[in-house]
């Protein structure tokens, strides 16, 4: 069952709640301990409001400055960072980049790389210099556009079942601090019928209009409920919206899958402070300013936050909780 649309809270507390109460104690990687289930889903109606969270407040401009950190193909966190960012900052330190030979700041082949150079061989290694073992590794101009490919089928082959981005390389994935959580998405898209309304409470067929529309399933191996969580969704729904105004389609469904799915033990304390807030519907979002006569990409790819605007935002205050690294 689909979430009120103005309400997008109450899917995602419902989660919360079923992880809190019902999660399995485990251990994890960073040695935090979780508490974790397998195989969730949420699904959010994009139609007429943005999943925004509003029982805690969260930053749309870091989520968007990061979602086109990701679409340039970047995986320099410096770049992030002078855009006012800092959620990368604990994997890409001096530390965690030398374990791979990188420069600090130099996050490998992430999220950037496998959407816009999947595949890519490669190429030289340059050592940098008074940096003992650090080296800068670019790659050949043979990688997969992915985000390219998503455009080029969404416009040309709109019915197509193959319309995904993949950010898990197995060859990679152990290349790199933190890799892909957030591993794959497929767009889909169909026409929706959508009626002029008519004072006798029925629409003539040729009175009808139909719009096509774009929904997303992204599937995710391993959610952080409480502080990466709400990030990814506002995310991809921000990716929806963007894909959507550049090719003249409207943004319908968000789905979101995940593998493992866990509340760290070290935020229950938090997350019974964020259940205890009532929501406020959620805020409407607008993308536009995009210039004229160029390809969906172009179009995508100049899209900046002050292209962006969110109306109605009301939230809570924010929720600080420590970051498993």
């Amino acid at each position: 069952m689909k979430p009120p649309h103005r309400y997008h809270d109450l899917a995602y507390l419902a989660l919360l709640r079923q992880i809190l109460f019902h999660g399995r104690s485990k251990g994890d990687r960073t040695g935090t301990g979780t508490l974790s289930l397998f195989g969730e889903r949420l699904v959010f109606d994009l139609r007429h409001s943005f999943p925004l969270l509003t029982t805690k407040k969260l930053p749309l401009r870091w989520i968007a400055e990061e979602l086109f950190w990701f679409l340039r193909g970047s995986t320099d966190e410096k770049e992030l960072r002078e855009a006012g960012v800092d959620i990368w900052k604990e994997w890409a330190t001096k530390e965690q980049c030398a374990r791979f030979g990188r420069a600090e700041g130099d996050l490998g082949p992430v999220y950037g790389h496998q959407w816009r150079r999947f595949g890519a061989t490669p190429g030289t290694r340059t050592h940098i210099m008074g940096s003992p073992g650090v080296s800068r590794l670019s790659y050949r101009d043979d990688g997969f556009d992915q985000i390219a490919n998503a455009l080029d089928l969404l416009q040309n082959s709109p019915d197509s079942r193959r319309i995904i981005v993949s950010g898990w390389n197995p060859r990679e994935a152990n290349t790199v601090a933190l890799p892909p959580c957030h591993t794959l998405f497929q767009f889909e898209t169909h026409e929706e019928d959508s009626p002029h309304p008519s004072p006798y409470g029925h629409t003539p067929d040729h009175e009808r209009r139909y719009r096509r529309v774009l929904s997303c399933h992204m599937y995710q191996r391993s959610a952080d409920v409480f502080l990466g969580v709400p990030f990814n969704i506002a995310s991809y729904a921000l990716l929806t919206e963007m894909i959507a105004m550049v090719l003249g389609y409207r943004a319908g469904d968000l789905v979101v899958s995940f593998g493992d799915v866990h509340i760290y033990k070290n935020h229950v304390e938090q997350v019974k402070e964020q259940l205890s807030r009532m929501p406020a519907p959620s805020p409407q979002l607008y993308v536009g300013g995009t210039p004229e006569n160029c390809s969906p990409l172009e179009a995508l790819m100049s899209i900046r936050w002050e292209n962006i605007g969110l109306h109605g935002y009301t939230p809570h205050p924010k929720i600080t909780a420590p970051v498993a690294v």
